[in-house]
């Protein structure tokens, strides 16, 4: 698939989701079930006091494995990315691995978390009604950039199939 032009030199960091849910390693099972399911998320984060990521656990890992924590139950090899990374990187890792998230890291922190739901959000593309600015976001800018027109003024843009 070809770089999408209006993504390039966008970054983890200006993409992520942030603050990010979380837990520790001694959260137990039901916690991480009850925050994964308030919070209509299909995995957290499992973080050290430091904010360290120590794992990641999963719906998956919740109906798959046994144990009474989130230390038990987590997965510890964890593919993460910085903050700088370059979202069409973090695409070729979301995709190459087959994961749906990876929390974004900055000095060895997790600062946000990036899904394939952000990402897919990305591809929408909004145009002001008045002078034609598009702009790429999962929902339309509360001002245009170009001419100071209202939220209200954005269409969503039918997008050509294809890479």
């Amino acid at each position: 698939m070809a770089t999408d032009r209006a993504a390039a030199g966008i970054t983890a960091g200006q993409a992520m989701t942030a603050p990010v849910v979380a837990v520790g390693p001694d959260a137990t099972v039901a916690q991480i079930a009850e925050t994964i399911t308030s919070a209509r998320i299909s995995a957290v984060p499992v973080v050290d006091d430091a904010g360290t990521v120590l794992g990641l656990v999963s719906e998956l890992d919740l109906l798959t494995r046994t144990g009474r924590t989130a230390r038990d139950v987590m997965t510890t090899e964890v593919i993460s990315v910085t903050s700088d990374t370059d979202i069409e990187q973090v695409r070729r890792i979301l995709v190459g691995s087959q994961i749906r998230r990876v929390p974004v890291l900055s000095a060895g922190r997790l600062v946000g978390i990036l899904s394939r739901r952000d990402l897919v959000g990305r591809m929408m593309e909004w145009a002001c009604g008045v002078c034609g600015e598009a702009v790429r976001g999962p929902h339309p800018p509360l001002v245009c950039p170009k001419c100071g027109g209202g939220e209200d003024r954005f269409a969503l843009q039918e997008q050509p199939p294809g890479p």
